[in-house]
């Protein structure tokens, strides 16, 4: 029996004797063929196998000793035992085995080695080979497929395989192989595979022994992990002595600064190797006492230095426990202590595990406030903290919870009640018009209440009266924004008469009572102000007290109003475009509340849309009391100003930019065409009632229709008896100053007819307030009324009127400041005439300025002007800049006559040397009033000054500078003249007014001419940072946007496209991140106008997901602006159907539902 059953046909196969002793240790006497009865016919079959094959060699055999044969007879037998083994454990399984065939025509003596065959997958080789006939061995039996041990057959191992029976149930659940499983193989040659086989071949390669080399990606400086390093101390550096030679050199070589300096060679150092303490040990030295004590490291110190702080904020907090400004500026340090090192780590690089969490920081300054509220229950700025930092980790309906605790604590606080509303209105999730409204209800009533004294418990604050009517007006931009201009337009007009016209029976009595009184009359259906025949409540009272009025029937040759234009023009424009067209036509007409006309015998059923009605219960409980005369007069200018005319202030600085919600602070008018007298409207933004138009449309280029012109009229007529004086005169100069706007809105169109017919209606309007007695000596009437002829283009009637003007007012001296302002304005007409500034010396407006030192009075111009008239004149406004400036500056000024006239002199006096001596004798003025007052305007803002006056020396700053920057443009214009004066006085002027528009745009302005926007950026990054005011960084992106819009010119020719010629330098990327900063800011968060220039940035860029994004988020954060809507519709039209019902959730003004749009486009 041979010993390998597998070559058992190798002996019988050799011929010659020396072969057969060469293999004899193949052989085996003691095999039993008995003691494996399922191997039994194993070698029958392999010999078969092997005489298919006669000339087989096992050369590596051959060389084998006797030794390696016993012992790999040990491992053959260990091996067939442990197959004993798996061999029992298989019988206890009864499945059945499939048979295996052998490709034999009789199947005799497979069945037995099947199980066997089976049981040693992983140690069997099949050897296929080609059926050849052979002549020599005719046997019966056709040896089928083999097989023999793969550590037998090494020289078979070129194209040997493995079979493995057994199933493998990933091929079922998974798509494909796995890839450990798929052989690695490596392309050689350039053609395909199968294409060219004497340059493609495929090689087999095992699994790699060795690790390959981790290629890790080169991480900028502004990923995440590299961010952390900005914030550590670097290493100090210092520059090597320069090299003697002449020689350029290729780097700037660099050295640490510790580095000690070279050792000085000796006999104990001769090579100079030795550093200084080694020549020391050597010498039997040991380090000084200083030397000897390790030093401390720069994180080290550092840490010392916060610890330090630590403990002294700990030692005072506990000394001072009632000192809430020192808390605040505890909790402020929290986040100095996150950015430095790691002030309380245990481990080593636990700053870096911790990642400076936020969470960390939220949960360390809450738990300050804790103990600091401790110590401070009636604290309300340690709770508003609270409260602030609570929005990161609290849900919204426990923060609700906590503010309604807080108000119903300190119902008398104002300024909370302010924060309050301002939360409950920017919270998307709770957020509906009727709830906000009510809430704005509810806060007026309680604090009128505790003005009233009906709230005993809490008394009444200092300033209660200015923020009430402060959140009346922030409730009446409110409503407007979202699109309920209706309640809006009904709320002044019932503040109007509850103010104005209240009988004398009901003053004494408390706000509610008064509103109890005053319902009835709004129930009356009595015509209110701004509709014609108003007469007011305290005429309908005394009436009724009569028996009622006497109806008049109405006039039967009254005009007819026009009808409207159709609201859908065009059908065949997509449908969301038609709906936005239709939504913003209605908007525009159906801003006044709906009123029955009983001369049409209308009733309230007649209305088609039951919103346009404002009931009593919709503004009953937002009525307040004004006693200040101060404020009344800013409640008509308010309103006046919520119509769209340019009367005083926008609105208040508590809600000014929760207001703002159009581009037109952008809008530089004709400042580019006469930078001295351009018309400046104080719009700040604020969009007028009726108008949701697109975001970059021009707010100074339309107007109302005729029924808000005879609107607005009426309200002038019905509010100008109430004033006289100086506010009378104020209002009369609005109503012109808003006729001038509609003139140049004509000329603007450049439609002469337009323009004739308006400019008739405008000087018939002068002409009759001037007839008055009240206003004939009005300077400023007369003023405005010259500038509307000059407009026009009668520069010789304008000329007449400002002649006339003069020469009535008689010799003043300076002492008036009208009269100044007038000169001013005639002076400045006068020079944008001139072509050339050279010959202004003895120009007409040099007689008009000098005209005003004279003692005598004011002659028209004759044609020159002598040189000692215009010394006369210089040497009289320098003793009379001199004297008003120590006026003004004087500690206690009594009334505001001195800033007045100030400002006015200096003006005149910028004007006049100007025109005599040149630009630099003008910035010698200007110099000089600037240094006088920059300290009085920062003792004043110390509260040392009177701040309260209206005309306060910063506002008189802020005007000389505005006079100051528009001359300086204005000659640039004309003649040469660096940029740089005007870039520095700009800068000097916004540090100090940073919220100022109209110097914003003129520093925009210039600055969109330099090709370097380092210097730029560097001033808008510092003025965000020292100033809260939005407008810093609303005019930073406007000017990043103006210098992208420029390089997108440049890259184009003819209106194509071509390759950048100017790179972008990022600039893309940096307004988005201005945008980004921007609101996160503290105002920027809630502004409509802020979140509508981003979306239109994005949008334009034409990445739409994103713009979807931000869209969302404005809305988290600005859920009742109506505009942030109508955008979002025209930028994805897509969307329409899921935005409008997002707005009818929300409970903002549709006008045109969907489904009536689709009954218009039937029709």
């Amino acid at each position: 029996m041979a010993l390998f059953p597998a070559f058992a046909g190798v002996s019988e196969a050799a011929d010659s004797g020396g072969s057969r002793k060469e293999l004899d240790w193949l052989s085996n006497p003691s095999f039993c063929v008995g003691a494996l009865t399922p191997l039994s016919q194993q070698p029958e079959e392999v010999p078969g196998l092997v005489s298919e094959k006669p000339p087989l060699t096992r050369s590596p055999l051959k060389s084998e000793s006797s030794d390696e044969s016993d012992t790999s007879q040990k491992l053959r037998q260990a091996s067939r035992k442990k197959k004993k083994e798996k061999k029992k454990k298989r019988k206890h399984q009864h499945h059945k085995k499939t048979k295996r065939k052998r490709g034999q025509s009789s199947g005799s003596g497979s069945e037995p080695g099947t199980d066997v065959e089976r049981d040693r997958p992983s140690r069997s080789i099949s050897k296929k080979e080609p059926e050849k006939p052979s002549q020599e061995n005719n046997t019966a039996v056709d040896p089928g497929p083999q097989f023999v041990w793969l550590e037998d057959a090494q020289a078979l191992t070129g194209g040997a395989f493995r079979i493995d029976t057994k199933p493998d149930p990933a091929n079922w659940e998974y798509k494909s192989l796995y890839r450990g499983h798929i052989a690695r193989y490596k392309r050689k040659g350039d053609s395909c595979l199968g294409i060219n086989p004497k340059k493609q071949c495929v090689s087999w390669e095992g699994a790699p022994t060795e690790k390959k080399p981790s290629h890790k990606q080169v991480e900028r400086y502004f990923t995440k992990k590299n961010v952390g390093l900005m914030s550590i101390d670097g290493i100090a550096v210092g520059s090597k002595s320069e090299p003697s030679s002449s020689e350029p050199i290729l780097f700037i070589p660099v050295k640490d600064s510790d580095d000690a300096a070279p050792p000085i060679t000796s006999w104990l150092n001769p090579l100079g190797i030795y550093d200084h303490a080694t020549t020391q040990w050597l010498q039997g030295q040991g380090p000084s006492e200083q030397e000897s004590k390790p030093q401390d490291s720069q994180p080290d110190r550092e840490s010392a230095i916060l610890k330090a702080k630590v403990e002294e904020f700990n030692r005072k907090v506990r000394e001072n426990p009632r000192d809430t400004q020192l808390w605040m500026a505890f909790v402020a340090f929290q986040d100095e202590v996150m950015r430095r090192p790691g002030l309380y780590a245990v481990v080593e690089g636990e700053q870096e595990k911790r990642k400076r969490s936020l969470r960390l920081v939220l949960e360390k300054k809450l738990a300050i406030l804790d103990r600091a509220i401790e110590s401070n229950q009636s604290s309300v700025d340690l709770k508003l903290a609270k409260l602030q930092l609570c929005r990161e980790l609290w849900e919204p309906a426990t923060l609700v919870k906590e503010w309604q605790k807080l108000i119903f604590l300190h119902p008398n606080d104002a300024a909370l009640w302010q924060k309050y509303l301002l939360f409950c209105q920017s919270q998307f999730s709770t957020f509906s018009v009727s709830r906000i409204h009510s809430l704005y209800s509810k806060c007026l009533s309680t604090l009128s209440s505790v003005k009233d004294g009906s709230i005993l418990s809490h008394p009444m604050l200092p300033g209660t009266e200015e923020a009430m009517f402060a959140l009346f007006l922030q409730q009446c931009h409110f409503l407007r924004q979202a699109g309920h201009s209706e309640r809006a337009v009904a709320l002044f007009q019932a503040m109007i008469d509850f103010t104005f016209f209240k009988p004398d029976s009901v003053k004494d009595l408390p706000t509610r009572g008064q509103v109890e009184f005053f319902e009835p009359f709004w129930d009356s259906g009595e015509p209110r102000p701004g509709e014609k025949g108003a007469r007011g409540w305290r005429a309908w009272m005394h009436q009724q007290e009569r028996g009622g009025w006497v109806v008049v029937n109405p006039d039967e040759d009254e005009e007819e109003l026009d009808e409207d234009d159709p609201e859908i023009k065009d059908k065949t424009l997509p449908k969301f475009q038609t709906w936005l067209g239709a939504e913003r036509s209605r908007d525009q007409r159906h801003w006044r509340p709906w009123r029955p006309d009983k001369t049409k015998k209308q009733t309230e059923e007649d209305c088609e849309d039951p919103e346009r009605q404002v009931l009593f219960d919709d503004i009953g409980q937002s009525l307040i009391t004004l006693s200040s005369p101060a404020l009344r007069f800013q409640l008509v200018e308010a309103f006046l100003h919520f119509l769209g005319v340019p009367c005083g202030p926008a609105v208040p600085a508590s809600c000014l930019y929760l207001a703002m919600d159009e581009s037109s602070i952008f809008d530089n008018g004709l400042l580019e065409e006469k930078p001295l007298t351009c018309l400046t409207l104080p719009f700040s933004g604020v969009s007028c009632v009726g108008h949701v138009d697109r975001f970059s449309g021009q707010r100074w280029t339309r107007g109302h229709n005729r029924e808000g012109e005879e609107f607005i009229r009426n309200i002038f007529h019905l509010v100008m008896p109430l004033f006289s004086g100086r506010e009378k005169s104020q209002l009369c100069v609005s109503w012109l100053q808003y006729e001038t706007a509609k003139v140049l809105r004509c000329l603007h169109t450049k439609n002469k007819r337009r323009v004739k017919s308006q400019g008739k209606n405008s000087k018939k309007l002068a002409k009759s307030l001037l007839k008055e007695p009240e206003n004939g000596s009005s300077m400023r009437l007369w003023q405005q009324y010259a500038h509307l002829e000059w407009l026009l283009g009668n520069t010789e009637d304008a000329r007449r009127v400002f002649d006339t003007a003069l020469s009535m007012v008689g010799a003043r001296e300076l002492k008036d400041p009208a009269l100044c302002e007038l000169s001013l304005l005639y002076a400045q007409l006068e020079t944008e005439l001139l072509s050339d500034p050279r010959g202004a010396a003895t120009s007409r407006a040099v007689h008009v300025l000098s005209g005003l030192t004279e003692s005598t009075p004011y002659r028209p111009y004759a044609g020159q002007v002598l040189a000692v008239q215009v010394l006369k004149a210089r040497k009289a406004y320098e003793h009379g800049l001199q004297d008003c400036l120590e006026e003004s500056c004087a500690p206690d000024p009594v009334s505001t006559g001195p800033a007045d006239r100030l400002l006015s002199l200096a003006k005149c006096f910028m004007l006049f040397q100007y025109l005599t001596m040149g630009m630099d004798a003008a910035a010698r003025v200007y110099e000089q009033v600037f240094a006088k007052l920059k300290g009085c305007v920062l003792s004043e803002a110390s509260g040392l000054g009177d701040s309260s006056s209206p005309q306060s020396l910063a506002s008189t700053l802020e005007a000389v500078t505005l006079m100051y920057t528009s001359l300086l443009q204005f000659h640039m214009k004309v003649s040469v003249y660096p940029l740089a004066p005007l870039r520095e006085a700009l800068s000097e002027a916004l540090k100090l007014y940073p919220g100022n528009q109209v110097l914003w745009r003129s520093y925009v302005q210039i600055q969109s001419k330099s090709h370097s926007a380092s210097k730029t950026r560097r001033f808008f990054d510092a003025a965000t940072r020292s100033t809260k005011c939005l407008e810093p960084w609303l005019f930073a992106i406007e000017t990043e946007k103006m210098r992208k819009r420029l390089v997108e010119t440049v890259q184009r020719v003819e209106g194509r496209e071509i390759h950048a010629t100017i790179p972008e330098s990022g600039l893309t990327n940096r307004i988005r991140g201005l945008f980004e900063h921007a609101v996160q800011s503290d105002h920027g968060s809630q502004c409509p106008l802020l979140w509508r220039m981003y979306l239109h940035f994005l949008v334009s860029l034409g990445n739409k997901d994103r713009s979807k994004g931000v869209f969302y988020k404005a809305l988290q954060n600005c859920p009742w602006a109506k505009v942030l809507y109508m955008d979002a519709i025209e930028y994805f039209p897509d969307e329409m159907q899921e935005i409008v019902d997002l707005m009818t959730e929300k409970e903002l003004r549709v006008r045109l539902p969907l489904e009536e749009l689709e009954l218009l486009l039937e029709d």
